[in-house]
C-alpha cells in the first residue's frame, strides 16, 4: 500500500452540502437550532466566493465583516459556516485562513505550503489555484515521482476537472497543467522515453522543489484529512469502499 494518504479521498470528503450533523436533514448549530441544508449551502457558497478575493486583494478580513456582508449577521450560524468554508477553500484553492487577532477576530488568508503560484495573479481576476497544484505534486509522488499523464487526468477528471472544459476556477486544466505551471517551474511534463506511440508523464518541477518538499505535501494531506473527519459526517462503509477503490 502507497505511504501517502489518497489525494483524491482527502479531496472528495467535504462536499459543499455536507452538514457537521445531520439530523432529519437539518443540521444542528452552535446555539442548538436547526439550520435547513439549503440555506447553509447557500452561506456556505457565498463565504467561499468572499474570502479569495479578500485574499487576491492581500486584505485582512473579520468575523465582524463576514457578519455584515457575507452571512447578513446570522451570528449563530457562524461557527459551522466559517468552519466548512475555510476548510473547503483550504482544500480546493489552496488558501488557509487564520486568525490573527483572535479579540477582534480578524482573519489573514495565506497560501498553503509556501507555494507562490498565485502571486502573480491579478488582484479579482482569478480565483487562486495552488489547491489544484498540491494534489498534482501528490499524484505524482504516489506514482515514483513520474505520474503517467492518463492517470493524472482520469484522476482530475473524478473531481469534475476535464480536459476540454473550462472549470469554474481552474480553467482549462491541460493549459493549466501542460503550459502554465510548466513554464513557472512548477511541473515538468515530458514525453516517456522510448514510447511508441508517444506517452506522457509529469514530474514535480525545480521551482516546487524550491517552494515545498514531499514531506510538507504529505503532511498537508494528512491534515485536510483529518480536519475533514471532524468537519464533515463519517461515510458510510458502502460510500467509503467506493471512494477507496475510485482513489
Amino acid at each position: 500500500p502507497s505511504p501517502w494518504p489518497s489525494p483524491i479521498t482527502c479531496w472528495t470528503l467535504p462536499k459543499l452540502g455536507s452538514l457537521d450533523q445531520n439530523i432529519e436533514g437539518k443540521t444542528l448549530t452552535s446555539t442548538g437550532e436547526f439550520l435547513p441544508p439549503e440555506a447553509l449551502k447557500e452561506m456556505k457558497a457565498n463565504l467561499i466566493k468572499f474570502l479569495p478575493f479578500k485574499y487576491l486583494a492581500k486584505e485582512l478580513t473579520s468575523q465582524a465583516e463576514i457578519l455584515k456582508k457575507v452571512l447578513r449577521d446570522n451570528q449563530e450560524h457562524f461557527p459551522v459556516v466559517f468552519s466548512q468554508a475555510s476548510h473547503c477553500l483550504e482544500l480546493v484553492c489552496g488558501v488557509e485562513v487564520k486568525e490573527v487577532d483572535p479579540r477582534e477576530h480578524i482573519y489573514i488568508m495565506v497560501p498553503n505550503l509556501g507555494l507562490t503560484c498565485d502571486v502573480m495573479l491579478s488582484s479579482g481576476q482569478s480565483m487562486p489555484k495552488a489547491g489544484l497544484l498540491v494534489l498534482i505534486l501528490s499524484l505524482i509522488m504516489q506514482n515514483g515521482d513520474r505520474a503517467p499523464e492518463e492517470k493524472v487526468w482520469g484522476a482530475l477528471s473524478r473531481l469534475g476537472v476535464c480536459v476540454g472544459s473550462v472549470h469554474c476556477v481552474f480553467g482549462e486544466p491541460r493549459t493549466l497543467l501542460t503550459h502554465v505551471w510548466v513554464q513557472e517551474g512548477y511541473l515538468e511534463y515530458r514525453q516517456v522515453p522510448y514510447s511508441y506511440p508517444a506517452r506522457y508523464e509529469f514530474l514535480w518541477g525545480p521551482r516546487a522543489y524550491a517552494e515545498t518538499s514531499k514531506r510538507e505535501v504529505m503532511a498537508f494531506l494528512l491534515r485536510i484529512k483529518e480536519r475533514a473527519s471532524r468537519a464533515f459526517p463519517p461515510l458510510s462503509a458502502e460510500a467509503a469502499r467506493e471512494e477507496d477503490e475510485a482513489a
